[in-house]
């Protein structure tokens, strides 16, 4: 694994890291140049981190939530991502919430998919860590949390926090690829998990 590392081989974001304790977390990508190999760190089902591998042309992007959007110093507006990553004059149609495509080459915004009803989200934590659906509708309360409604592709519908929901794209177009499951979560009732106990 040292060797690996300190070889140059690993990129997280499109730069070379060789600390082989070199913390990477929810969306960033993974590339091994020798190996043309691909990845981007998801949440599956359980709430487990997965390597999903992706294509070259997938890896020039991320996806990046918005956690604020502030003026700073000398008047500059300024959004701070979910990774740490500081975006200066940001277009003015985006807030708080939103979730930005960042291009890992240009360090610059590409698209932006707003936190609203009907656009298809993640979410990144709580009891329903990594599953996918819509959201169905936003239940807000003062001085209070936001309630997200979300539906999945199977009609069950679920609910958590505002800040657990990271919007990843438009209806049933997202714009990365999902893991295997597509980040639905199956009951122990439905067929699939029956036909595994018949055959355990």
């Amino acid at each position: 694994m040292t060797s690996i590392v300190k070889s140059r081989a690993i990129k997280v974001d499109g730069k070379v890291r060789t600390e082989k304790c070199y913390p990477a977390g929810f969306q960033d990508v993974i590339d091994i140049d020798k190996t043309d190999e691909h990845f981007r760190l998801l949440y599956d089902v359980k709430g487990r981190f997965v390597l999903h591998a992706i294509t070259k042309e997938e890896s020039a992007y991320k996806l990046c939530r918005v956690k604020s959007k502030r003026v700073g110093d000398k008047q500059v507006p300024h959004l701070t991502l979910h990774d740490g990553k500081t975006i200066r004059y940001p277009d003015p149609i985006i807030k708080e919430s939103d979730t930005v495509q960042l291009n890992l080459e240009t360090g610059k915004i590409d698209s932006t998919l707003h936190f609203d009803v009907g656009m298809m989200c993640t979410i990144t934590g709580g009891r329903n860590t990594g599953r996918v659906g819509h959201i169905a509708s936003l239940e807000k309360h003062k001085g209070s949390f936001t309630i997200v409604h979300i539906k999945d592709a199977n009609g069950a519908v679920f609910s958590t926090r505002s800040g657990n929901v990271f919007v990843i794209g438009h209806a049933n177009k997202p714009l990365i690829s999902l893991p295997k499951t597509k980040g639905l979560k199956l009951s122990s009732a439905s067929p699939l998990c029956m036909t595994a106990r018949l055959l355990c």
